[in-house]
């Protein structure tokens, strides 16, 4: 089955927000078995929806468009679609009776704007929302299907789920597409691709390819078989050899993080962690604590920006401050050792660096450089990463704990202690 994206807004196609709807959805479909032939992005027109539309129908078996449904008079997902199939708009009496029964959970009135939210090109079919006041909308010509979605993300992925997931999970076939994601840290793209170079042919099956987000690299590995065994065995056969060739530096598969990963090994060892930061500003803190259930293994979190504080806070001699100065090895052990003392965990975490954009002093000490110290009962050790002047303030901080967490993460022993 071919499918078409088509992702509707003004906010979209002049960059004031990015489209994830339409990377999620490409996911999720293909992850059902259907062939992504196409993306568009489309503003708040109903002449170039329709004619997008129009296209789309033509083109494809399935057609999933995500915006435009809403109640002002920039929504104009209904009437573009309208347009595209030759009929008018007309009230629909239980889409109208579901908006009311929103509003009523919600126990807010209800306004008179979102009765537009009630119109349905004439033959579509409603679909419910039970997110928010969008009904979307069904329309099948001969064989090929339309479903209209909500931009809100919640929204949308639910109805997706409700609506489409089930359409393509009982359509027949003799390919039973799946994929495997893998999240490696601490490598370059370009030398996972080396490693990889063999098993990245494009014409096997199954398909290995990669890609990088914030120094965080995804290397999907996407297959078909007969059956859903025969596919199973391909993926987890490739997945096995990557995981072989990269060792330690895949930390997780899917949508795993660094922080949720060290969160997990913590709980299941029943380890508790503290944090000390200067370049961070608690970002390290912040995604420890993310993680539900991090009151099991989260004592408390420093945020040491000044050298006083270092001093008064964590302990570091002020020798080492005027002598290394404060981004330094000497400094980064001791705010971890300091930290691990102060709060009597089985762990502790400091980040000392420049995240610039000013402050560098190369070449010894530029923007990006950053020292990491790490703190448990067999000791104290620190791992210097030059992240490099060519990233924003929010990366380095960014890159810097994720560093830090990596370094944990290497450290863990996995199961139980004892």
């Amino acid at each position: 089955m071919d499918a078409v994206i088509i992702s509707i807004g003004t906010e979209l196609t002049t960059g004031q927000q990015i489209d994830t709807n339409s990377a999620w959805l490409a996911a999720e479909l293909t992850e059902l078995g259907a062939d992504v032939v196409g993306f568009q992005t489309v503003g708040d027109e109903a002449g170039r929806i329709g004619v997008a539309v129009r296209r789309a129908l033509d083109a494809a078996d399935l057609v999933v468009l995500t915006g435009g449904l809403g109640p002002t008079p920039d929504d104009l997902t209904r009437e573009g679609l309208a347009q595209a199939i030759g009929v008018p708009l007309e009230e629909s009496p239980e889409a109208l009776r579901q908006i009311r029964s929103f509003f009523e959970r919600v126990q807010r009135p209800m306004p008179g704007s979102n009765v537009a939210q009630a119109m349905l090109p004439r033959g579509c079919e409603l679909l419910s929302n039970p997110r928010g006041t969008a009904p979307g909308i069904h329309y099948c010509r001969d064989e090929t299907h339309l479903y209209a979605l909500p931009g809100v993300p919640t929204e949308m992925k639910v109805m997706f789920s409700q609506s489409i997931a089930p359409l393509l999970m009982a359509l027949p076939g003799d390919q039973h597409p799946r994929e495997i994601r893998l999240r490696c840290f601490g490598l370059s793209e370009a030398r996972v691709g080396e490693l990889l170079a063999d098993l990245m042919g494009r014409d096997r099956n199954p398909l290995i390819g990669i890609t990088a987000s914030d120094a965080v690299l995804t290397i999907r590995v996407f297959g078909r078989g007969r059956d859903a065994t025969e596919t199973d065995e391909l993926i987890r056969a490739d997945a096995c050899e990557i995981r072989n060739r990269l060792g330690e530096a895949i930390f997780g598969e899917g949508d795993d993080t660094l922080e949720g990963v060290v969160a997990a090994v913590l709980t299941t060892r029943g380890e508790t962690i503290a944090t000390a930061e200067s370049c961070t500003g608690g970002l390290l803190a912040k995604r420890l604590t993310d993680m539900p259930g991090s009151s099991a293994y989260f004592i408390q979190g420093c945020i040491t920006y000044s050298n006083w504080a270092k001093k008064q806070l964590l302990g570091v001699p002020e020798e080492l401050l005027v002598k290394h100065g404060a981004v330094s090895e000497q400094v980064a052990e001791a705010m971890a050792f300091g930290c691990r003392t102060k709060a009597g965990s089985d762990f502790a975490l400091s980040v000392t660096g420049i995240a610039g954009p000013g402050g560098g002093q190369p070449p010894d000490k530029p923007v990006g450089l950053v020292w990491c110290g790490m703190a448990h009962a067999g000791g104290v050790q620190a791992k210097r990463a030059l992240l490099g002047e060519h990233l924003d303030r929010a990366e380095i901080r960014d890159r810097a704990c994720k560093t830090v967490l990596n370094l944990l993460r290497l450290h863990l022993p996995r199961g139980k202690p004892g």
